[in-house]
């Protein structure tokens, strides 16, 4: 069992480059990973019958909750664990390279916004905050890093510190990205409103039974109204991915390269 090279995956500029490389990593993930194998066995698929992507079967994500979904023997360098309840099971991913990570989701913020040098980045996500293993402060910590703007920095939901921030920004001039959790940002456009030329301001979705369930259309108008903006831009990741997907108006999705969404 061969490993697959990070810089093929992070070199694919084709569908059929995406395709053959999407194939061989499916025959590597059913040759070394334990609990797709026996996944693969219940299905009664043989792996060399799986010859294009719409036969590939996709690993519930309910076993992430019971299971140790790692390929060959390697040790983890961290888990990432999903949100949720006290009272409930959460998803754990088992990540044996970090550096692959952080490569996919530098790689991809940079593809769809440039360098994050360019912004200052400001984090709204108390609900993943207050949380050990979430992979989205991972990342969100670490693009904070690379922005390098002295403003930069995470916050929870006393808004007091966040508003001056961003006011300050607006003064300036500063290209700002305000990455935030659906209800925070909600609570910051219906009490504190605002009014942002120079921020990007960039929901990651996640009500946590904090507010009412809403649409993404919903929440939309709801924060532009709020904030005085003409658009608010989407992130798309999850525990049991290690890439995402970014929206940049009305809510219709992008995905790098690397990744691609079947139905």
């Amino acid at each position: 069992m061969v490993k697959i090279s990070a810089d093929r995956i992070f070199g694919i500029s084709s569908d059929e480059q995406f395709r053959e490389l999407a194939l061989e990593v499916f025959q590597f993930q059913a040759a070394g990973n334990p609990v797709y194998k026996a996944y693969l066995n219940h299905l009664g698929i043989l792996p060399e019958s799986i010859t294009s992507l719409d036969e590939i079967p996709f690993l519930p994500l309910e076993f992430f909750k019971w299971h140790r979904v790692v390929t060959g023997d390697l040790d983890h360098e961290v888990i990432f664990e999903s949100s949720g309840t006290t009272s409930e099971n959460t998803s754990k991913h088992y990540v044996c390279d970090l550096d692959l990570y952080q490569r996919s989701f530098t790689s991809a913020f940079r593809l769809f916004y440039g360098d994050p040098s360019k912004f200052c980045i400001l984090a709204l996500l108390p609900a993943y905050l207050e949380k050990q293993h979430s992979s989205l402060i991972y990342m969100a910590n670490e693009l904070i890093g690379l922005s390098g703007h002295p403003g930069s920095g995470f916050y929870l939901d006393g808004f007091k510190g966040l508003i001056h921030q961003l006011e300050t920004l607006e003064n300036e001039q500063q290209p700002t990205l305000l990455l935030g959790v659906s209800f925070a940002l909600l609570d910051l456009a219906d009490h504190f409103p605002l009014n942002l030329n120079n921020t990007i301001v960039m929901e990651t979705g996640g009500m946590k039974g904090r507010r009412e369930e809403l649409t993404r259309k919903e929440l939309h108008e709801r924060l532009c109204l709020g904030l005085k903006m003409g658009t608010i831009h989407s992130e798309y990741g999850m525990t049991e991915l290690l890439s995402q997907a970014y929206a940049k108006k009305d809510g219709i999705f992008h995905s790098p390269p690397w990744m691609s969404v079947l139905i």
